[in-house]
C-alpha cells in the first residue's frame, strides 16, 4: 500500500481546520488533496485526537 505523504498528526490538523469553519474546498486546495481523500480521512480520523490516532495506528500494525 502506498505510504501517505501526510502523517496522522497532519491529517488531524487538516480535519480540525475544516471543523473550525474553513470551507472544505479551500482546505483541499491549500493542502493539495482531493475532496475524496479529505472525506476518506474524515471517515477514518474524524473526531480523533492525535494520541487516539497513534493508538489506532499501533493496533493496525499488529
Amino acid at each position: 500500500m502506498k505510504r501517505s505523504r501526510f502523517s496522522e498528526e497532519q491529517i488531524i490538523a487538516i480535519l480540525k481546520s475544516q471543523e473550525n469553519g474553513v470551507a472544505t474546498a479551500d482546505v483541499c486546495r491549500e493542502h493539495g488533496i482531493s475532496s475524496a481523500t479529505f472525506y476518506k480521512w474524515k471517515a477514518k480520523f474524524g473526531g480523533l485526537e492525535v494520541s487516539d490516532a497513534r493508538k489506532l495506528k499501533a493496533l493496525e500494525d499488529e
